[in-house]
């Protein structure tokens, strides 16, 4: 499919909204109107202040309840996006069901340093990307202390630096709604065990609220287990025109993964190539908003922060400097580990008044706010010889290879004003100036040293139009700026790869990426049924890729300016809601493609060859060619049905076409895409009376193979018995891929206490 450019959107979709605004009313308005649900409201700002009808924002917008976040049918908040979101697939990079990259519309957020990030996800107004890499880590948001998640697709400047491809926006539930509580258990396939409790109260002036949870697992592979623990509290005020909330999130996890393996070795998929590899987390975040109505129509609401993060990260590594001439012993192991330690804190405070009072008669929505954040970053990696085995376990001595303190800050302006043109068409404008810094100071010496200083005003301008109440149709065009990450800026230099997120050796230049958004779409909604349909083009300018460098380690690349980068396509949306039976279908198409011509160093790649020197190794890749991880179609459908109070039973299919491995960014590997798949996962939920409930869940049903992310790598352990050949004579080159989960069940009780268990059929 070849979605049109962004001017012919533009001026299509004004050409269309034009007819509609002169379309003339039907008769039965009224009707309709008493037959369509409460009107819908969402958060366009980063605040969560005075939501937007849904009627006036030109976004497909997509929001997932509590009540879908909390059903049996998601182990994780990525894996609910993957099954109730469009356009989203993920990547499982690091063999671990608890550190998947979800990707948007092209766009990533994943936990895993070396993933470029081109989505900005928000907790109650804060953003959570890690100051480091911009990482989004899974494992720290506790989904049991969610109200609800609205996807806003595109580059809205509201939602500041390095919003790309679209915002996540998690608001956590509202203290004077919590009455009473729960109390959830489950187990299971590889061993899982998961207890969590919530409960919560209120009075006229204070509530509360308060969930934990813990889980463990031994996982389905040799050497995948992992450990979730997480808590949430909150406690609100208010009294009249006046509102306070002060929340607190811990987190400790640790998470362990069977990371990629050969193509020729997932016979046994349960297998890694070398082992441990594991990352442990402990957060701690402190987030205080309060709010003052000075009038009906005027508000003013601010938040406070402070997030502070460590994260201790062991990788098994192949030795990338093995010398096949000289004896295995001390200095030339042939692999080793990489142990790094990873102090984040982020500080930072936003205040924004917003105005709903109509100007000459006509409604108009306005915003204005600031925002000042600062993130400082502690970073040490050591490395650590291990011998020749897969199990690179090792009492060697440790020796620090790299000291780093990274400071990055960014001080932003934003307005957005909705108006109203009339009573059916809405015009929004907004925008957004940004200083952002970036200083890095080499604690053992100066080739890390720099400072860097980003500035850019970012507009956005849109159209909706109603012809009718239940009917939109919107256009818009907003563009965005994501500023290189302190990782990146240090990891630049194609002369001195990094094994990411170790061994950082320069600090060349990159330049910001730049979005350009274009979107067009309709919704449409009945009493029982809901529609929407978008098509978007956002085009990158000096996007920023890792670059594989080919090397022993799998991980081992740069991180590079490479053009122009361009994702397109369109969403298809329908949710059908019955008495009994309700149905939920998505599709997608999302072509990610270079769009400049390149040179990339990929040895691995069965068509590399001399291209920029006479020894090197590379690739030639052309506009067209598509970005690696990206599915290109994906379809979901979602059918439950409910036997009334008694219970519910319900399936969802997940399927995606096939996608690139890294380092095939030309496309012609002789080892081809990833195979597509389609997975189907059961859930049930039975009413047992007295408060008690009984559910159960099935993933991956029919048990398939599935893989949905790979690499081009060199397997080195190609001795007898899968063991290292220090001869190097049967090393080769090889497709890696990390290896899906197979079919597991788990089964679980709940037991509700207080107004809940009052409310329970």
């Amino acid at each position: 499919m070849r979605t049109p450019p962004a001017p012919r959107l533009l001026a299509l979709a004004l050409a269309l909204a034009l007819e509609l605004v002169l379309a003339p009313a039907q008769a039965d308005e009224p009707a309709r109107l008493a037959a369509l649900q409460s009107v819908v409201v969402v958060g366009t700002t980063v605040l969560p202040g005075v939501g937007t009808p849904l009627s006036q924002v030109p976004a497909n917008v997509q929001t997932l309840r509590a009540d879908a976040l909390a059903a049996p049918r998601a182990a994780t908040l990525a894996q609910a996006l993957d099954q109730g979101i469009g356009s989203v697939n993920v990547n499982d990079t690091a063999g671990n069901p608890y550190q998947l990259d979800v990707n948007f519309r092209g766009f990533t957020a994943s936990p895993a340093l070396g993933t470029p990030q081109g989505l900005s996800v928000f907790v109650d107004g804060v953003r959570i990307n890690e100051a480091f890499g911009d990482t989004v880590n899974w494992d720290l948001i506790p989904a049991g202390a969610i109200a609800r998640l609205s996807v806003i697709p595109g580059s809205n400047p509201v939602f500041g630096l390095n919003t790309l491809g679209g915002a996540l926006s998690v608001v956590t539930r509202d203290v004077f709604d919590e009455d009473g509580g729960q109390v959830r258990a489950t187990a299971g396939a590889w061993r899982r065990e998961a207890l969590e409790a919530e409960a919560g109260g209120h009075d006229a002036h204070v509530g509360w609220f308060a969930t934990a949870n813990a889980l463990h697992e031994r996982g389905w592979g040799m050497h995948d287990p992992s450990r979730v623990a997480q808590a949430f509290g909150k406690l609100g005020w208010r009294d009249g025109a006046d509102r306070a909330d002060l929340s607190v999130s811990l987190a400790n996890t640790r998470l362990e993964g069977n990371q990629t393996l050969p193509l020729s070795w997932l016979a046994d998929a349960r297998q890694s190539y070398s082992w441990p590899d594991h990352q442990a987390n402990r957060l701690a975040f402190l987030n205080a908003n309060a709010s003052h109505r000075f009038a009906p129509t005027l508000l003013l609401e601010g938040n406070a922060f402070h997030r502070a993060l460590r994260s201790v990260v062991l990788n098994s590594n192949v030795n990338d400097d093995f010398d096949t001439r000289e004896a295995v012993g001390p200095g030339n192991e042939p692999t080793g580990n990489a142990i790094d330690d990873i102090r984040q804190a982020r500080s930072g405070a936003s205040l924004q008044l917003t105005s709903t009072a109509t100007i000459a008669g006509h409604a108009n929505h306005l915003g204005v706010g600031a925002s000042v954040e600062s993130g400082f970053t502690r970073f040490t990696q050591s490395s650590q010889e291990a011998g020749s085995s897969r199990d690179t376990t090792s009492s060697a001595p440790v020796s620090l290879q790299t000291a780093l303190h990274a400071r990055a800050s960014d001080v932003g302006l934003h307005a957005t004003d909705t108006f109203g043109l009339d009573a059916r068409n809405f015009l929004v404008v907004s925008g957004r100036y940004d200083v952002a810094r970036v200083v890095l100071a080499d604690q053992r010496g100066t080739a890390l040293n720099g400072h860097h200083v980003f500035r850019r005003l970012n507009p956005a301008i849109g159209l909706t139009s109603n012809p009718r109440p239940e009917l939109t149709f919107y256009a818009t065009y907003n563009e965005g700026m994501r500023v290189p990450t302190p990782v990146e800026l240090t990891c630049a230099d194609p002369a001195a790869p990094c094994a990411l997120p170790n061994a950082f050796a320069s600090d060349p230049a990159l330049k910001p990426v730049i979005s350009r958004n274009t979107e067009l779409g309709a919704r449409g909604r009945s009493a029982a049924l809901e529609w929407s349909f978008a098509l978007f083009h956002t085009g990158l300018r000096d996007d920023i890729q890792f670059v594989s460098s080919g090397s022993g380690a799998t991980s081992a690349g740069y991180f590079q300016n490479v053009g122009a980068t361009r994702r397109q396509g369109l969403e298809l949306g329908l949710q059908s809601h019955g008495a009994a039976l309700s149905l939920a279908l998505r599709y997608s198409v999302v072509d990610a493609t270079f769009r400049t011509p390149l040179v990339l160093n990929s040895p691995n790649n069965s068509t590399a060859g001399p291209i920029s020197c006479a020894q090197c190794a590379d690739i030639a890749v052309h506009p067209g060619n598509r970005l690696p991880g990206i599915a290109r179609h994906t379809f979901k459908v979602r059918g439950a049905w409910s036997f009334g109070d008694a219970a519910d039973v319900g399936a969802t299919l997940v399927a995606q076409s096939g996608t690139s491995a890294r380092g095939d960014e030309n496309n012609a590997d002789a080892n081809g895409r990833l195979p597509g798949f389609a997975l189907v996962n059961l859930d049930a939920r039975v009413h047992l009376g007295a408060a008690w409930e009984a559910f159960a869940n099935v993933d991956n049903l029919f048990d398939r193979r599935t893989s949905s992310f790979g690499t081009l790598g060199r397997n080195v352990f190609t001795g007898p018995g899968r063991t290292f050949d220090a001869t190097g004579a049967s090393w080769r080159s090889e497709q890696f891929r990390v290896a899906g989960a197979p079919r597991g069940i788990w089964v679980g009780l709940v037991w509700r206490f207080g107004a809940q268990a009052a409310d329970a059929p």
